[in-house]
């Protein structure tokens, strides 16, 4: 059973596919593909833009969406993973997406569904559809990114969007530099990395910004995040007249992450990662579901 629990499981030329439906797809060469289909989207952990975008993704297509309730579902009354599975395979879902505060979770259920399993991000570990998203609007941008040099900058020891992105990334050919504090800096030894953002700024491309990970942290490091922003927010100050383009997976710390300034300027792409998310994960569906 085919399913997406890390952008590895789908190949490079079948990336590309993706990346193609998705242009087609915001061309507004929509059918409804997936008419009389059932999508189940559970969430155990809180989420607006990936369960939304996957929601309005799902639409589209013309499939059904059930979207379950993990505050009242039998989970938290002490169900196991499995039980779980068992249930909502039960219901013949054709896809089910899941997201969960803990790493492995979603292949876990993959294991005992017979739809495929998308992750919609679990603990620190993969958030694949977001990193998919990031890389079709660099494409965009740049046309074939080979050899586009990318700065991903913030709290990457506990990012799933950095993990990701650090795996499909340098995939397609992307010179990737870690830019984080110490306590915030991975164990990757295939990556140039730095603690300061001006080291790399004459010679990136692209900057992706992070979320800092407060809720995964055990013990506060930072007084305030404005001690952080200090060094690592991302501003029209630092950018200058850059020709450098900005990501976000969101939610954007305003001011912490980037400032209010640089989300406002056109080299920001924020919001168009969220429009180009709908349609990536519109294809990812659809090639999952209609395999």
């Amino acid at each position: 059973m085919k399913r997406l629990i890390n952008t590895s499981d789908f190949t490079t030329d079948e990336i590309l596919t993706i990346f193609k439906k998705s242009e087609n797809f915001k061309k507004g060469k929509i059918k409804k593909s997936l008419y009389d289909k059932l999508i189940i989207t559970i969430f155990f952990e809180n989420s607006t833009r990936t369960r939304s975008s996957f929601e309005v993704a799902a639409k589209r297509l013309g499939a059904e969406v059930v979207s379950l309730d993990v505050s009242k579902s039998s989970s938290s009354k002490g169900e196991t993973l499995y039980d779980t599975a068992a249930n909502l395979d039960a219901m013949q879902p054709n896809a089910i997406v899941v997201r969960h505060q803990n790493a492995g979770v979603p292949k876990i259920l993959s294991n005992y569904v017979n739809c495929p399993i998308i992750n919609g991000g679990d603990g620190a570990h993969a958030h694949p559809t977001q990193a998919l998203l990031d890389l079709f609007t660099i494409y965009e941008h740049f046309g074939n990114p080979k050899g586009k040099k990318i700065a991903i900058v913030g709290d990457i020891k506990n990012s799933r969007v950095a993990n990701s992105n650090i795996e499909l990334l340098s995939r397609f050919g992307l010179e990737i530099t870690l830019v984080a504090p110490a306590h915030f800096m991975p164990r990757i030894k295939a990556f140039k990395k730095t603690h300061y953002l001006k080291e790399i700024i004459d010679d990136v491309d692209i900057i992706m910004s992070l979320r800092t990970q407060t809720e995964r942290h055990a013990n506060q490091i930072y007084a305030s995040l404005k001690d952080y922003a200090s060094d690592f927010c991302i501003t029209k100050k630092l950018i200058k007249d850059r020709d450098i383009m900005i990501l976000h997976p969101g939610p954007v710390n305003r001011n912490i992450d980037i400032d209010d300034e640089l989300l406002a300027d056109p080299r920001c792409k924020v919001l168009e990662q969220v429009k180009n998310g709908v349609f990536v994960r519109m294809a990812v569906l659809e090639t999952l579901i209609n395999l």
